[in-house]
């Protein structure tokens, strides 16, 4: 299993990144609406410029936590609850606009990989706590 949570650490850390900082301007299949940026796809969401940079702050964050959980493995829980809840307010969003299923994938599939890794890492997080 340590194999998995490495691996799901790796890839959802690097995806998020990815999104925030290569294709912040690019136009997904995935985006809500009819956005074609992820700044536009807050608006969309009725967000504000202040909620973009404080979820962007806070899921560049975790996926930094996750990342570095693969060396301090203490990271790796609250990194993964914090993204998952960000994950479960994405898909929220998704529905709030009658988006098709489709263009909710992402979040679902990163919130399926958070909680898959909060079940998973969580004995590692108790062992650093423990001792």
């Amino acid at each position: 299993m340590e194999f998995v949570c490495m691996g799901l650490q790796l890839l959802t850390g690097l995806t998020i990144l990815n999104v925030w900082f290569l294709r912040y301007n690019k136009s997904t299949p995935y985006r809500g609406g009819e956005a074609t940026t992820l700044k536009e796809e807050f608006k969309v969401y009725g967000l504000n410029d202040q909620m973009f940079y404080l979820v962007g702050f806070l899921k560049v964050s975790s996926a930094i936590g996750l990342l570095s959980g693969l060396i301090v493995p203490v990271l790796t829980l609250p990194s993964a609850i914090l993204l998952g809840l960000l994950m479960l307010g994405a898909f929220f969003m998704h529905l709030k606009v009658s988006d098709p299923i489709v263009k909710a994938a992402p979040s679902i599939t990163l919130l399926l990989f958070c909680i898959t890794m909060a079940l998973t890492c969580e004995k590692s997080f108790w062992v650093q706590m423990i001792g």
